[in-house]
């Protein structure tokens, strides 16, 4: 699907066929895999996607109907074509607020600008490519009877199986059971994605966009970006664009996907060992996996923020695990009760205060 569609706006900002065209020349090919092979390990995914939710459901005990949200099984190009179609839907508001805010440009300058934002973009979603596994993107619109879409990188998981050396059914099923959570998490709480929309919506309103915010993200930029070379792990480039506003925006984005991240490591771990006998194995060496290898790629991960969102897993991990041996699996459900009874981000380490505020 083309993203040339989403609005006057994003495109004058961005150009995301050219973000897609960008990704596609900067992406290395997957795994070499027979085509019989990999026939066999599309049709494994699918099974072990329907699998996952029977487990996830009996864990969790949030139930919902099927097929509410599809599952693709994609390979890389497939998945920047989906990111490029949700970041282009998802940045819209801010881009039409920047576009409404600049003088017209001319047909040329605006051009130029485009494409080289859609580079950049490009350039982003190709590393990303590399990287993801999985995801559920809620914000896809199938229709009135879909919930967003669940994806699964194959050749990502293929050669993630075969870099940690670990059993490809066992591997298969185990990355199924994270994103399948997601899954069920979104289909299973009605306001969970409106919620998640409105803080998006949050943090546009609050965006600065005059042009001495511009110049202060280009004068401090630099300064910033030799904080994280100089291994201040708490700077990454989301720094240099946002506000005291937007910064309370990202503190609650931070502790609702912190939970939603932690809860699916939970679930993984809490289901793996009754039907992934090598799951033990599976999460040591994919827990080192995700620090990252080489210099360029820490360093990456650090700048893009990708190191925080690491610790949200472990973060997210400690809170779930805490609430539930407080009151319980039923105790800890309250929690998709309503946005208010979601935790804050300092409850997201103390779980103990969460259960106090909403159990009393």
């Amino acid at each position: 699907m083309s993203t040339a569609g989403h609005g006057s706006g994003g495109r004058a900002l961005v150009d995301w066929d050219f973000a897609v065209q960008t990704a596609r020349q900067l992406m290395r090919p997957g795994p070499q895999i027979p085509p019989d092979e990999a026939a066999e390990v599309v049709a494994r995914l699918r099974s072990d996607a329907a699998r996952a939710e029977g487990h996830v459901r009996a864990f969790t005990d949030l139930h919902t109907r099927s097929a509410t949200a599809p599952l693709l099984v994609v390979d890389r190009p497939g998945w920047v074509q989906a990111n490029a179609d949700g970041f282009a839907t998802i940045m819209k508001p801010l881009l039409d607020k920047a576009v409404a805010q600049q003088s017209a440009p001319s047909a040329l300058a605006a051009m130029v600008g485009s494409r080289v934002t859609g580079a950049e973009a490009g350039a982003l979603l190709a590393f990303l490519a590399h990287k993801v596994l999985g995801q559920f993107d809620p914000f896809w619109d199938g229709g009135p009877e879909t919930t967003g879409r669940m994806l699964l990188v194959a050749p990502n998981i293929v050669a993630a199986q075969r870099e940690l050396d670990v059993d490809a059914q066992d591997f298969s099923l185990w990355v199924c059971l994270h994103e399948e959570t997601h899954r069920v998490q979104f289909t299973a709480v009605p306001w969970l994605r409106d919620h998640v929309h409105g803080l998006i919506t949050a943090f546009v309103e609050a965006t600065d966009l005059d042009p001495d915010s511009l110049r202060h993200v280009l004068t401090d930029g630099l300064g910033q970006i030799g904080r994280v070379l100089s291994g201040d792990s708490e700077v990454t480039l989301v720094d240099l664009v946002t506000n005291e506003s937007q910064r309370e925006v990202i503190d609650r984005v931070t502790a609702v996907m912190s939970l939603l991240e932690g809860h699916a490591d939970v679930v993984m771990d809490g289901v793996g060992p009754q039907v992934i006998p090598t799951g033990a194995t599976i999460r040591r060496r994919f827990t080192k996996r995700r620090k990252g290898t080489g210099s360029l790629d820490v360093l990456l991960r650090r700048l893009l923020g990708l190191d925080i969102k690491m610790r949200q897993y472990a973060e997210g991990a400690v809170f779930v695990r805490g609430a539930v041996d407080a009151v319980g699996m039923a105790g800890f459900n309250a929690v998709w009760a309503s946005p208010e009874a979601l935790p804050t981000r300092d409850e997201i380490t103390d779980p103990r205060s969460w259960v106090a505020r909403v159990h009393g």
